[in-house]
């Protein structure tokens, strides 16, 4: 194993009693490093964090932590001598307790418990509250009580089960990168749960997509976004349509758009036709253009406005243009393909999500 890696999942199968639920899953995340596990309800997600996390059993392979194994088939190590801290769903704190005193509870021996208090509070910027109950914060702050309850123990690696599920769209999207920022600052490794993809985006360096128990890719934000492995991932993974091709060559595709250069496609594709994928970025507005679509509907966003588009053959597209393109739905638009970064697959895989 590397010695960069802190964590490290071999044909790992996981479930619940005799039901499994993962099957031949392996990835490895390298200390400092945040990874996040991707997935719809009952993908397999949270069993892997709980199976990481020491609460569930192993049925195959085996799970790696800083070179030591702490599960495979017959042997779990007790969670409380994993080293690893774990931030719920619901936080978990104690309503009777103080914010000090939530913070202290696992580290009550240390000797110097509240200078290490102290500090957590400092690093969650609750430093004024720590004498309030749970009850006295709001949801944000409860958040921030949790984490740093669970780094107050200085663990080797952080499990975040849906953290930010409990609260609203703007919170969530600040709260997400104030927890990177934090985790990033101590050089905490960490592995997160959600199903949301803005959050996974904002606060993790790679991340895992999840389909039916098993792991389709764990890559990069960016070459999750970009460079899909499968087709279910380019459709999960962003918003993404496919439009038919005839492959020239490792480079060439012929569409309704026009010849397309591909970036990357399956050397073992035998056959000619295939689907190529587009994402909203990915058609710009070009009205001098003699390729034309058809606007359908638009949702304002700011400075873009997503439209949604269908070409002389009927088939949709999403586009996002500049807010200053107003274009109404019925209108006629030019379009260009605006970019080489495109990725094909055989025609015959079904591509809906």
């Amino acid at each position: 194993m590397n010695e960069s890696t802190l964590l490290k999942l071999q044909g790992l199968a996981c479930g619940y009693q005799d039901q499994r639920v993962v099957q031949s899953l392996n990835l490895h995340l390298n200390a400092g490093d945040i990874g996040c596990l991707l997935g719809s309800s009952g993908c397999g997600k949270t069993t892997t964090l709980r199976a990481i996390a020491g609460f569930e059993p192993v049925h195959e392979g085996e799970i790696v932590l800083a070179g030591e194994v702490i599960s495979r088939p017959g042997f779990t190590l007790a969670p409380e001598k994993r080293r690893i801290g774990m931030v719920f769903q619901d936080y978990a704190l104690f309503p009777h307790l103080t914010v000090a005193d939530n913070i202290a509870f696992g580290i009550r021996n240390h000797p110097r418990l509240t200078q290490v208090v102290e500090e957590m509070l400092e690093l969650v910027n609750l430093g004024a509250l720590g004498k309030r109950h749970p009850h006295e914060l709001s949801g944000g702050q409860q958040q921030r009580v949790a984490l740093a309850r669970a780094l107050a123990p200085e663990p080797q690696l952080l499990l975040l089960d849906e953290p930010f599920s409990n609260l609203d769209g703007e919170l969530r999207r600040r709260l997400s990168h104030e927890v990177r920022d934090i985790l990033k600052a101590r050089g905490t490794s960490a592995i997160l749960v959600t199903h949301d993809q803005e959050e996974a985006f904002a606060v993790s360096d790679h991340v895992g997509v999840f389909k039916e128990g098993r792991l389709e890719q764990w890559d990069t934000p960016y070459n999750l976004y970009h460079q899909p492995a499968t087709p279910y991932v380019a459709s999960f993974v962003g918003q993404g349509y496919f439009i038919h091709g005839h492959l020239i060559d490792g480079e060439s595709v012929q569409t309704e758009l026009g010849m397309l250069r591909v970036s990357r496609y399956d050397a073992g594709i035998a056959e000619t036709l295939v689907n190529v994928l587009l994402r909203p970025d990915d058609i710009a507005y070009a009205p001098d253009s003699p390729l034309k679509a058809n606007v359908t509907s638009k949702t304002f966003q700011g400075a873009t406005t997503l439209y949604r588009l269908r070409l002389p053959s009927g088939v949709q597209l999403e586009a996002s243009f500049p807010s200053h393109a107003d274009l109404r739905a019925g209108d006629e638009v030019g379009i260009r393909v605006a970019t080489e970064r495109l990725v094909v697959f055989p025609s015959q895989i079904d591509t809906a999500a």
